[in-house]
């Protein structure tokens, strides 16, 4: 159920309250103090949106007729080594990126009216606030969208609680099983636990995803997860964990499109190419061995498709494989 305008006001003074001055919205606990420098999510405390568009690259409930109206945020609290997004999430957010709560409110609007399916933000964390803000405006003046938030799964099970009402469908992240791979590769200690924590607080508050009569998103937890070359052993892992401890009702996405991009692109070994086919074949088999028969599993083709270049008036154009 969702909030009413007094307490969504309140949560977003709690959301404010973790934001700063000393920032603890995300599980780094980084304690930056943004409006002096930036966080370890390269954020200070301005909204920074890099793009609002109907984006049609996601889950089939989520697209709809009209795409999902998809809202991309500057920086990010991991740093992935393999980002495809890494131009908006690793870069220095560009001047021109920086909003207002009621300019934002002004494009979930009109994203609407353009027939989007969802509203969806990216990697919202380190802005929430201002974001929620901006949702409060945007639902003042009629805004009905469900609101989908789309993370890399590092969050904090209290945040979470605070966003429970005000967040419709949760698309998280399971990225790793080991916390030595995601130190490696996302230069974040910690990931495996605050994820697990995150999930489970996630399943419980939200539920399993449903569908409204058109086949589009209206509340629960779809959880995704991506294959890494020459890593099965990991998703197999991940896979088994989200049977055991959240059972066979939970929804997965199963995605196949690594590409080897930002700091591993032309790297050797294994995370320097796509996916073979023979490892997808075994990623999907550990899905149906964990018993995850709800979701989707993404076409192996999938690479390259729809590899974003946000230095493009339109990043999400598709390009063949």
């Amino acid at each position: 159920m969702r909030l009413g305008e007094r307490e969504l006001r309140e949560r977003i003074a709690a959301l404010e309250a973790l934001a700063g001055p000393a920032c603890e919205l995300c599980p780094r606990r980084c304690r930056a103090e943004r409006e002096r420098e930036p966080g370890r999510c390269g954020q200070g405390r301005a909204l920074s949106v890099a793009i609002a568009c109907a984006h049609r690259g996601e889950e089939p409930p989520l697209v709809g007729e009209g795409g999902a109206g998809t809202v991309f945020l500057a920086g990010c609290n991991l740093r992935c080594r393999f980002c495809q997004n890494h131009q908006i999430s690793q870069r220095p957010a560009r001047a021109a990126w920086r909003t207002t709560p009621e300019a934002l409110a002004e494009s979930f609007l009109a994203l609407e009216r353009a027939g989007c399916a969802v509203l969806e933000w990216v990697s919202p964390t380190q802005h929430l606030p201002a974001l929620c803000e901006a949702l409060r405006l945007a639902r003042g003046r009629g805004l009905e969208l469900p609101l989908v938030y789309n993370s890399n799964g590092f969050e904090r099970s209290e945040v979470i609680e605070l966003l429970d009402g005000i967040v419709d469908v949760w698309l998280p992240d399971a990225k790793y099983a080991s916390e030595e791979l995601a130190l490696a590769l996302s230069g974040v200690p910690g990931y495996v636990e605050a994820n697990r924590l995150a999930l489970r607080a996630l399943a419980r508050l939200a539920g399993p995803l449903e569908l409204d009569e058109r086949g589009v998103v209206r509340r629960g937890l779809l959880i995704r997860h991506l294959v890494l070359p020459g890593h099965v052993a990991e998703t197999e892992r991940v896979l088994r964990w989200i049977g055991e401890a959240l059972g066979p009702s939970t929804w997965v996405s199963l995605m196949a499109q690594y590409h080897p991009a930002h700091e591993l692109r032309g790297a050797s070994g294994p995370l320097g190419r796509p996916l073979t086919r023979r490892e997808y074949r075994r990623a999907v088999a550990a899905l149906e061995a964990a018993g995850l028969e709800l979701g989707w599993v993404q076409e192996l083709s999938s690479c390259a498709r729809f590899l974003p270049d946000f230095d493009r008036p339109e990043p999400f154009a598709e390009r063949q494989p």
